[in-house]
């Protein structure tokens, strides 16, 4: 069930009014527990046995881990819940791409391996949820957290469906307590959670729905286009990725105060970083942050062989995005750019951006030869730098790009009010009718692009 889906529009306003109308706290989160179930059974109810078997495990082996003081059977506790989330995620996710990597490894060789394709289904959001409820397990074990006693709250801070299939990826520090604390309807918050969620739908829809039926056909055929054509096509996924992935951040934190929660903040202008890292600092939070804290901390952090602390995490990073060595790779560009930066200085804003840029190609492409392909175009070794692309190409019409320019000018001025504090005081500062009349305006906007074409699914729902 996406977000801009009719079924998400039938499926929201039954389940908020059923929330605000029940009064028992119990029920009302066994309604929202419910309510997280038929979101993300939407797609296939087989897998619904995954995500409760996840939180059965992790509510389970918290309790044993704060029961026992004995440094060993913790570990030993840590270890199930540890096994049993990466298994299930390696399963699913990791086992075909392995499998595949070490038959194509022993053809090099000479040593041919015959066998069926591991064809498996990946379960939605399972990188998410999993990465959720291990964190945890991972801080009780560390003593930063007390486990739970109520299953219920529990369950549904696992399955809470504004952020299960795409993040934010929350701690059950900041997010637990708001399941077990009471709550009353707040129209102030409820409206700001329909602001953000307009902006969203605009990124979305108007923006990285947008950009992508031109980056698409460019990207497909890249062989046959000139460079400076890639370069554009390049530019034009920096923005869709961006557009697409804060456009799904800022729908679900606007949805979870609909009912009171307040999720945590995802990007912040990290085209504007001055170093990568700034860069991740303010892109993708709070995956970022849960690699520094479980991963990289761990390993040494700072105190030893930092440089190989960097280079381990950012290629997992790369790794939980996608079983592909694209993703690899691109977690390795990342990190390798990431300590050469240390080593020396910072890259500054446009260098920043051109690491960014020229790494997304990586992060777009299907494979490594297809990247190469793009990159190959970009440097003019192709068919050329100048020139249009071919006439088998479809793109679309003279009257979309027009569009599109004028939405992208729009959605830059938006930004600049979201981060800018100047504008966006005097933003505050409008009338009511005024800054009414604009949120309409930014809903027929929206309304008039998704006429053109049906809209694609959030890139990150893949990972």
């Amino acid at each position: 069930m996406w977000f801009h889906s009719l079924a998400f529009a039938a499926f929201l306003p039954v389940v908020l009014a059923g929330y605000w109308v029940i009064r028992q706290s119990r029920l009302r989160l066994a309604w929202l527990l419910l309510a997280s179930y038929v979101f993300y059974g939407w797609w296939d109810w087989r897998f619904l046995g995954l995500i409760v078997l996840s939180s059965a495990v992790d509510y389970w082996v918290g309790r044993q881990i704060a029961a026992t003081e004995e440094p060993r059977q913790r570990r030993r506790w840590l270890s199930l819940s540890l096994a049993s989330n990466l298994g299930i995620l390696g399963l699913f996710k990791y086992l075909g791409f392995f499998v595949e990597s070490l038959r194509s490894s022993l053809a090099i060789a000479g040593i041919a391996i015959e066998g069926p394709a591991w064809n498996i289904l990946l379960p939605v959001g399972i990188s998410f949820y999993t990465f959720q409820t291990l964190s945890y397990t991972l801080d009780i074990y560390r003593g930063q957290l007390q486990p739970t006693r109520d299953p219920l709250a529990f369950f549904a801070f696992v399955a809470f469906f504004p952020q299960l299939v795409a993040g934010p990826i929350e701690r059950a520090q900041r997010l637990l307590p708001q399941f077990l604390a009471s709550r009353s309807f707040d129209r102030g918050q409820a409206v700001r959670g329909l602001r953000l969620m307009l902006y969203g739908f605009f990124k979305k829809l108007v923006i990285a729905d947008g950009l992508a039926r031109w980056v698409d056909p460019l990207f497909e055929q890249a062989e046959a286009v000139p460079g400076l054509w890639l370069w554009l096509a390049a530019l034009g996924f920096s923005l869709q990725i961006y557009a697409d992935f804060s456009a799904y951040s800022d729908i679900a934190v606007g949805v979870a105060r609909l009912f009171g929660f307040e999720l945590m903040t995802n990007f912040r202008a990290p085209y504007g970083a001055r170093s990568l890292r700034a860069f991740w600092s303010r892109w993708h939070i709070s995956l970022s942050t849960w690699f520094r804290d479980y991963v990289y901390i761990p390993l040494g952090g700072n105190r030893r062989r930092h440089e190989r602390n960097l280079l381990i995490t950012f290629v997992l990073s790369g790794l939980w995005h996608g079983a592909n060595w694209t993703f690899v790779l691109w977690g390795a560009v990342h990190g390798t750019a990431y300590v050469l930066e240390q080593r020396w200085r910072s890259l500054g804003r446009l260098g920043t951006l051109l690491v960014v840029l020229l790494a997304w190609v990586l992060f777009r492409a299907e494979s490594l030869s297809q990247a190469l392909e793009v990159y190959a175009g970009m440097a003019g070794m192709g068919i050329g730098w100048l020139g249009s692309p071919p006439a088998t190409l479809v793109l679309p019409s003279q009257a979309e790009g027009i569009y599109l320019l004028a939405s992208l000018g729009l959605f830059l001025l938006l930004e600049q009010l979201r981060y800018r504090p100047v504008l966006r005081d005097s933003w505050a500062h409008l009338s009511r009718p005024w800054r009414w009349a604009s949120y309409y305006a930014l809903g027929g906007w929206i309304l008039l692009f998704a006429a053109y074409e049906a809209p694609q699914q959030f890139i990150y729902f893949q990972f």
